[in-house]
């Protein structure tokens, strides 16, 4: 399910770095999309949706949008430092990285594969499970 996370992410910061090529307010709508993203709809971010993928609470709710925010505010801040003219784009570049490695040692070392955007969110990440009934 690691690989699957990892590109869920993929398509979700493809589509946030598309939405900030919008002129004048483009970088802002992208940067609220990653906060925001698990909450959009029930079945969490677009990434997700297409792997099977869906982020609950721990105890099996919807995800709201205070959750999202929590789970992605660590993504989120290193785009901040974007807005500075080049050096800004350095930085942000390598605290994403880091952040990144981060996130996905904790993952990979988690048993309910938690990183810590979750723990501080309370909320997991389960496959969704769908049945086709073949007539």
């Amino acid at each position: 399910m690691i690989v699957r996370r990892v590109f869920a992410f993929l398509i979700d910061a493809v589509i946030a770095n598309l939405l900030s090529f919008i002129p004048v307010v483009g970088w802002l709508i992208g940067f609220f999309y990653m906060l925001l993203r698990d909450a959009l709809t029930e079945s969490g971010s677009p990434g997700k949706k297409v792997l099977n993928l869906q982020v609950t609470t721990v105890q099996g709710g919807r995800v709201t949008y205070v959750e999202s925010i929590r789970r992605n505010i660590i993504f989120a801040i290193p785009t901040v430092f974007s807005i500075i003219p080049i050096v800004g784009t350095i930085i942000s570049i390598i605290l994403a990285l880091i952040v990144y490695l981060v996130e996905l040692l904790a993952m990979v070392s988690d048993p309910e594969g938690r990183r810590y955007g979750d723990r501080w969110a309370d909320t997991v990440v389960r496959e969704v499970i769908t049945y086709f009934h073949l007539k």
